[in-house]
């Protein structure tokens, strides 16, 4: 029998041929998106263990002499810079991976982007950050990404112990741990939950091409004597050829586009080509779950048959999916409702009442999703005006779940992004960065938790020479937290509200003003509020503290406002990290971290604008390959509609509104319950009001919807070619 289908599969005729090049093509789209998620996956793990190794843990022991190491952040021009600084002390000390040797006092390595914007820049915006000689570039194993701007620099034994983060290492590289394995878990679940199913969805609509008229076809091998078994061996045969097929073409283009995919910034940096590889479990699961995959799927599409043989032919309208289909997505809404007023205290707890209220929300709506569409096309035929209107929404009304099936991905993929957008988008408003042009964006602070400063009127006098700064102001320890931290009585101590004094003559007129009749006053160490934003108009309450006693305080902080201009800032940065090379520099410019947090915010956020793309143009292809099979499966009935007087338009406009008219509709809901549960999570976990995603967002979303309205489009001409009079009287 496995002869005899092949034979059925290439032999069959031009019909045969046409059906096994367009599952085959189809299946080699899917296929390939499915291992280019694969490679993505492994791509950003390998991608986060490189991060990771430039902050490495202590390690001790072995025969091997220690190396010193210290990472820290350093920016420019909104860009952040890894600098870390190393110091060997020993022959045996082990050399940091991806340079020949560990560089010495006054030498540097740098990465080839750094090295372009060294030399492109004044040394006193950037260069003189890393004095000494250049001795060569850092090789792509200690780069996160081709883009990647990491110096290392060399010192002394003691210079590098008294920097922030200073750990002794006796093994770098492979032997570093890495990112924790939850933080690698979720970013691997954000993509391949956004991105595998509505490839499995492509996949499986494609092997059902043209499933009614195989079905008749295998109907009638019934009534001439076949049985069930060799029927579904015929069946299998048939489907396994083409997805193999278009498995192995798949690999091709895989491999074709590999190096443009790692161009693709998924998570805000692009990839080394060679970071997107297979494993060899990725290369079997593809290799032979897509061929297997498509043969359930032809068992399952011949269920008719294996019933009977006349099975086919007493086609009868299936049973009207029912409103209890609801009840998950009511029940997901409820327990993240639930959540408002009984929010639990632990983090264990919180993700056991967000996370299946989530999951229930996304079971909720695959399975609302058929009773929905039917709704919908109810509502559409009652108010229809025109045939085409009345005649689509009949169908989707008589078969709402075959109207759903090519879109379910879709509805998945929209919910998922919408929910990540909205959750990104209100975080970043409420801890974003300072906007541009705003007195916070222009301000540089070193605060000194320990070991202030004894003399900084050199460096206030360098940075005001600086042009485009407007001031340089010193901030002091209040004395109130001085003595209950040497006291240890922060439980007892009325503690002030703000950990800085300044005199109310240095305080510069853009951070606020000192209460009337005060001489000095508390302030933040950074002038700024934490989570707010300087104010001309802020008062600032008196400090208990002499005027004369002032200078004799410890310095905490220095702060520099700039009239914001790039030149401005990093001339400002590179003075204070050269004066205090162990404390580090507050980025508060436009384009500069935030926080660490931010910084993943945004990778999310690409990430999420992958997904919605990549989904859309799937839920695209897998509705033109439905309404390719359905047009063949139904060429009679509109070679008679033809007949009979219909013009080719209004065909046309019923195929349009079957395909179009349920994926806008499940579009709009899924993007609307996705911003609901955003909605929902952000009250109760963080007591924010959802802010509207930027217009970007909706412009992603429209396009998209847009391509795939123009995917269907492409389709039509076909009506036209197979519904002539000969089809009418050769069926």
């Amino acid at each position: 029998m496995i002869g005899f289908g092949l034979r059925l599969a290439v032999a069959g005729g031009r019909e045969a041929l046409t059906r096994l090049a367009i599952i085959a093509a189809a299946v080699a789209v899917g296929a390939g998106l499915l291992l280019a998620t694969l490679a993505g996956i492994n791509a950003v793990n390998a991608q986060l263990t490189r991060y990771a190794a430039t902050f490495p843990s202590a390690s001790t022991g072995g025969d091997a002499d220690p190396l010193w190491w210290s990472t820290r952040e350093d920016y420019f021009h909104g860009e952040q810079i890894i600098r870390i600084d190393v110091a060997a002390t020993g022959a045996s000390t082990p050399t940091p991976i991806g340079i020949p040797t560990a560089p010495g006092p006054g030498e540097y390595y740098a990465s080839p982007s750094l090295q372009k914007l060294l030399a492109a820049h004044p040394a006193g915006e950037l260069g003189d950050r890393y004095p000494g000689r250049d001795l060569g570039t850092i090789g792509p194993a200690a780069l996160a990404s081709p883009d990647a701007l990491v110096v290392i620099v060399g010192g002394t034994p003691d210079e590098v112990a008294e920097l922030p983060h200073a750990r002794q290492l006796t093994s770098v590289g492979d032997k570093t741990p890495a990112l924790p394995e939850t933080t690698v878990d979720l970013i691997l679940g954000v993509i391949a939950g956004g991105l595998l199913f509505p490839v499995l969805i492509f996949i499986g609509t494609a092997t059902r091409l043209s499933a009614a008229r195989r079905e008749q076809r295998f109907a009638a091998m019934r009534l001439v004597g076949a049985t069930p078994k060799q029927i579904s061996m015929v069946a299998a045969v048939e489907a396994t050829a083409a997805a193999v097929a278009g498995t192995a073409l798949g690999f091709l283009l895989f491999y074709a586009f590999r190096g443009s995919l790692a161009n693709i910034p998924f998570t805000g940096m692009p990839f080394f080509p060679g970071d997107m590889s297979l494993g060899m479990l990725d290369i079997l699961l593809v290799a032979l779950g897509v061929p297997a995959g498509a043969a359930v799927a032809a068992q399952v599409s011949l269920r008719r048959v294996r019933i009977s043989p006349l099975g086919v032919t007493r086609r009868v309208t299936p049973r009207a999916p029912r409103a209890y289909r609801l009840i998950p997505l009511v029940l997901g809404v409820g327990v993240l409702a639930f959540a408002l007023g009984h929010r639990p205290e632990t983090s264990d707890g919180q993700t056991a009442v967000f996370l299946p209220g989530l999951l229930l929300i996304m079971t909720g709506l695959v399975l609302a999703g058929p009773w929905l569409t039917m709704v919908g096309a109810r509502v559409m035929a009652r108010y229809a005006s025109r045939p085409a209107s009345l005649i689509a929404a009949r169908r989707l009304a008589d078969n709402p779940k075959a109207g759903f099936r090519a879109i379910s991905g879709i509805m998945l993929a929209l919910f998922v992004t919408s929910v990540a957008v909205g959750v990104i988008t209100t975080i970043v408003a409420n801890r974003g960065p300072a906007q541009i042009g705003s007195t916070d964006a222009g301000t540089l602070s070193t605060v000194f938790v320990e070991n202030p400063p004894s003399g900084t009127d050199p460096v206030l006098a360098d940075l005001r020479a600086i042009p485009g700064v407007r001031t340089a102001t010193v901030v002091r320890e209040n004395p109130i937290i001085t003595k209950a931290r040497r006291d240890r009585s922060w439980a007892t101590t009325a503690l002030p509200a703000e950990p800085g004094v300044i005199a109310c003559t240095d305080l510069p007129k853009a951070y606020g003003r000192c209460a009337d009749g005060a001489s000095v006053a508390e302030v933040p160490m950074e002038l700024v509020p934490f989570r707010g934003s300087a104010s001309s108009t802020r008062v600032w309450p008196a400090a208990s503290v002499p005027l004369g006693d002032l200078q004799r305080l410890p310095v905490t902080s220095i702060v520099v406002g700039t009239d914001g201009s790039a030149a401005a800032v990093e001339r400002s940065r590179t003075v204070l990290e050269l004066a205090y090379p162990a404390f580090w520099v507050g980025p508060n410019v436009p384009g500069d971290f935030e926080s660490d947090f931010a910084d993943t915010l945004r990778g999310w956020q690409q990430l999420a604008n992958v997904i919605i793309v990549a989904s859309l143009a799937l839920a695209g292809c897998s509705l033109a390959v439905s309404v390719v099979g359905g047009l063949t499966e139904r060429k009679r009935p509109f070679s008679l509609l033809r007949l009979s007087g219909a013009p080719v338009g209004v065909l046309r406009r019923v195929v349009a509104l079957e395909s179009a008219v349920p994926m806008l509709a499940v579009a709009a809901v899924a993007v609307g319950m996705g911003f609901l549960a955003a909605q929902l999570f952000l009250k109760a976990q963080m007591d924010y009001t959802l802010t509207a995603p930027s217009l970007s967002f909706y412009m992603i979303v429209v396009v998209g919807l847009a391509a795939c309205l123009g995917i269907i489009a492409a389709t039509l001409p076909l009506l036209e070619r197979i519904t002539g009079p000969e089809t009418a009287r050769s069926e």
